[in-house]
């Protein structure tokens, strides 16, 4: 992977406000975008995130990575799988239970809808329509017996969902925004709550200011929003205590970006946490990762 020619960050920069199929572009860190990707090329994401939660005597700690990996079907359609890898620990009155595994991958497709390209600017609107299969395991088991199902790397369930996604991206900067529903079905009489999410994120060039020769890459800063909101978890066709509500994270990260690659990392911040009994309130989310185009 060789570095920008000194005599081409501009024009570097205009095939990335126009997606040319061989640059890498920035993107929100914390959920997708209407950023296509060329027909017959390829992106591969690999993201790592720490989770730490709590409450009355309880501390949730999740770790792992999710690797994504994207196909342009054709230049409107644009195929998706993550799959991603957990651990998870929940320690209560000094009892530790947990396990670790692949979880339940996830397939989907976005079709671009709505395009509009101009010298420096592009407009993308995507509507994007998958499936969560259940693919990690749902019966894993300790000293204690049958680990709880939110404890479990999968959840059983066969799990629709479905979006949209706008981008809009200058030279500058870039605006992201989504709306997405997960409809949580039952399995062996346990569901979890369906989830309904809204998504705002910007990135914002912060070096080089000044388009001169010689620069391997851009250095954005990323500001993103998640409101989130879960329906309670349901066991035998009953609500159960201490599970779903209202989530809204504030989140500042950093991209470098180059014509083939790039390093995010981003922290998820609650600022508002509206949710149901005593279910766990998230001290913080920590994601890094790097995407490489091919």
């Amino acid at each position: 992977m060789s570095p920008l020619a000194s005599a081409q960050p501009v024009a570097w920069l205009v095939s990335l406000a126009l997606l040319l199929p061989a640059v890498a572009q920035g993107g929100a860190q914390t959920f997708g975008t209407a950023l296509p990707v060329a027909e017959g090329n390829g992106v591969l994401r690999q993201q790592f995130l720490h989770r730490e939660a709590g409450g009355n005597g309880r501390d949730l700690e999740v770790s792992g990575a999710v690797t994504l990996l994207g196909y342009g079907a054709s230049r409107d359609l644009t195929l998706f799988g993550a799959l991603p890898y957990l651990d998870k620990r929940l320690t209560a009155d000094g009892i530790q239970r947990g396990s670790d595994g692949l979880g339940d991958l996830r397939l989907w497709a976005r079709y671009t809808l709505y395009r509009h390209d101009a010298p420096g600017r592009t407009l993308r609107i995507a509507p994007y329509l998958g499936l969560e299969t259940p693919t990690g395991r749902d019966d894993d088991r300790d000293a204690l017996g049958q680990l709880p199902r939110p404890l479990q790397p999968g959840s059983g369930a066969w799990d629709p969902f479905a979006g949209l996604v706008v981008t809009y991206q200058t030279l500058d900067l870039e605006l992201d925004a989504q709306v997405a529903y997960q409809a949580n079905t039952e399995a062996d009489g346990f569901a979890f709550g369906d989830m309904a999410r809204l998504d705002g994120a910007a990135q914002y060039r912060l070096w080089p200011r000044a388009l001169t020769g010689g620069v391997p890459g851009f250095l954005y800063g990323v500001l993103e929003a998640n409101l989130i909101h879960r329906d309670p978890d349901e066991l035998q066709g009953k609500a159960t205590p201490d599970s779903g509500g209202t989530r809204l994270f504030l989140s500042p990260g950093l991209q470098y970006v180059t014509r083939r690659w790039v390093i995010e990392g981003i922290v998820q911040l609650p600022i508002v946490q509206d949710l149901d009994g005593s279910a766990p309130e998230d001290d913080a989310i920590l994601r890094a990762g790097v995407r490489v185009n091919f």
